[in-house]
């Protein structure tokens, strides 16, 4: 029998990723001979961690938090979409040379678009935040061609920054939390870790009512930030495991030159996180 290809993620923490769940029902959906596991580096060794990796046989891996920016760093290849992300989720080893993709943002519009039937184009996108998680996910959003994007940060020079690195057709506006003009907004993502802490972004509650509401993160509950829109009013409200699912998928073409159906994996991810 031959022997599986290894592939794995590698965070810290790393206890609560889904993806050890998601990628062998990717491989046995497309009858790829996988392994898949978590692993969890030292905060200081993420780069060792990688080496006894692919030392071992290792094909790729996930990245999440907090190594996503070294990842990039260690990379001697990138996507356009990871160059300017700053920062990478997928490594893939090859030939001892560590190439890198950033997924997120692919993730997000494929979730917005196919499973949430979102036409982006033409519309106006609010997002809350101007961490690494709205840098990996703008320029998939903006090849979308909306009619522009309002990044709201509560520093505004940091929403500036990006804004100065993704500077093209696309209009991008910035703005602090208590300065977002109370304009209709057809899109409002959540990109900030209030919702970790238990927090709603510092907004003015008026721009929610019949607007789609996401929040990239997601849990056994609606996230607080979700709660929220709903009781202002928001049309819907979507949380991000689609997006979780997406970016695996993605992850998974890159490695593997074939593309999983998310659906039934994103139903069953569903079943274990809200039983009934």
């Amino acid at each position: 029998m031959t022997k599986s290809d290894q592939y794995a993620v590698i965070g810290n923490p790393i206890k609560h990723s889904k993806s050890p769940l998601i990628h062998p029902q990717f491989a046995q959906q497309t009858q790829q001979n996988l392994t898949y596991e978590a692993i969890l580096a030292p905060i200081d060794g993420f780069q060792q961690t990688v080496v006894e990796f692919t030392e071992q046989g290792g094909k790729g891996v996930n990245v999440t938090v907090p190594f996503k920016e070294e990842a990039w760093q260690i990379a001697q290849q990138r996507t356009p979409r990871a160059e300017l992300a700053g920062a990478v989720n997928t490594l893939k080893f090859d030939n001892q040379q560590i190439i890198a993709d950033n997924t997120d943002g692919i993730g997000l519009v494929n979730d917005l678009t196919k499973n949430q039937h979102l036409v982006l184009k033409n519309k106006r996108i609010l997002i809350l935040g101007a961490g690494g998680a709205v840098r990996g996910v703008l320029q998939p959003l903006l090849e979308e061609k909306p009619e522009g994007i309002t990044i709201a940060n509560r520093t505004e020079s940091k929403a500036r920054d990006l804004a100065a690195i993704f500077s093209g057709p696309v209009p991008i506006h910035v703005y602090g939390f208590s300065s977002i003009p109370l304009q209709k907004y057809d899109v409002i993502i959540n990109a900030t870790a209030a919702s970790l802490q238990g927090d709603i972004p510092a907004i003015a509650a008026s721009l929610l009512k019949d607007t789609f509401c996401y929040d990239m993160m997601y849990g056994t509950q609606p996230t607080p930030f979700l709660q929220w829109a709903e009781q202002q009013g928001a049309i819907r409200c979507v949380d991000g495991l689609g997006m979780l699912v997406e970016q695996a998928a993605e992850s998974f073409f890159f490695w593997r030159g074939i593309r999983p159906q998310t659906g039934p994996v994103i139903a069953e991810l569903k079943r274990i996180l809200h039983p009934e």
